[in-house]
């Protein structure tokens, strides 16, 4: 069983949790993710399975879409529903107004520098940022470049200072800092309540399923919709080899080729998929083998060209 299970996370589940589980109801020994989801987060968790972890590299500069819900008056030290509250301050309730909130949003549209959070994974000098927020340690905060391609205000609820909002925005992106950036500018302090990604590149939350539903499987997980790597890379072209091309494609031997630079499909005579590989500079380069394929000649050395 090789290729990706879009899982649609559960609050409470941390994202290597979700890799336990799956690795325990499928049987396989080789499991990933990308993209970790914090366990009050919910939503699209790519699971790579089998030979399909060696997609992780494909998979880690997608854009990502996600459904944030922001309480206002309240500054908590996690920027999440989980954390402390440290400070508290009024919420103008004339701010809350359709036009000023999109109004708000419109300063965030495009490439910008963001610090995240403390409460983070994110590692200086060797230390992950939240074992020196436990610790009560002083650190500089790293700056990171991201993007925000769009803000869409989903909702207002006056009754409990929230505001729920739909954003586009690049890898690398913390939505509690946002949260808290957005509140700033509405002239109280906030934090994020409830988050949901709802798309990671071109994997969708409509698409995904349930742990529960994968255990629901374990009679038949024929019938699990798992996105094979052929499937991934439907949309590269294909290059059918011959039986000699395929035995040194296999062996890392680069290969002469007029196609242009690029991902391409790998196909040997009969048409069964072999894998990727890559043309750069009219030199066809192994990149995933995803199917030996069975040959009574000697295996042929990877250091050659041909």
């Amino acid at each position: 069983m090789d290729g990706i299970i879009i899982v649609n996370k559960e609050k409470g589940y941390t994202s290597h949790d979700i890799v336990a589980k799956v690795k325990k109801l499928l049987n396989v020994k080789k499991v990933g993710h990308t993209g970790t989801l914090d366990p009050n987060a919910t939503g699209v968790l790519p699971i790579l399975i089998g030979e399909g972890t060696k997609l992780s590299s494909y998979l880690t500069n997608h854009d990502k879409t996600y459904q944030a819900t922001l309480k206002l008056g309240e500054k908590r030290d996690t920027a999440d529903v989980e954390g402390n509250v440290i400070e508290t301050k009024k919420v103008e309730q004339e701010v809350l107004t359709e036009e000023n909130i999109k109004f708000v949003f419109q300063n965030f549209i495009g490439k910008q520098e963001q610090t995240p959070p403390i409460y983070s994974a994110i590692k200086v000098q060797g230390k992950k940022l939240y074992e020196y927020a436990r610790k009560g340690l002083k650190v500089e905060l790293p700056v990171r470049n991201i993007e925000i391609y769009d803000i869409k205000l989903d909702l207002i609820n006056l009754q409990e200072n929230e505001i729920i909002f739909t954003v586009k925005c690049s890898k690398g992106t913390y939505i509690r800092s946002l949260c808290e950036e957005i509140a700033e500018k509405l002239c109280t302090v906030g934090y994020m309540k409830e988050l949901v990604r709802k798309q990671v590149g071109e994997f969708y939350i409509e698409n995904a399923i349930t742990i529960n539903e994968i255990e629901n499987q374990k009679n038949d997980f024929s019938k699990l919709p798992i996105i094979t790597m052929e499937e991934f890379f439907r949309e590269k072209s294909k290059i059918q080899l011959n039986e000699k091309k395929v035995i040194l494609f296999l062996n890392g031997v680069l290969l002469t080729r007029n196609e242009k630079d690029g991902i391409y499909r790998i196909y040997n005579e009969k048409g069964i998929f072999i894998g990727i590989g890559q043309i750069k500079d009219h030199k066809l380069k192994r990149e995933i083998v995803i199917r030996k394929v069975a040959s009574p000649h000697v295996q042929i050395a990877s250091n050659r060209t041909d």
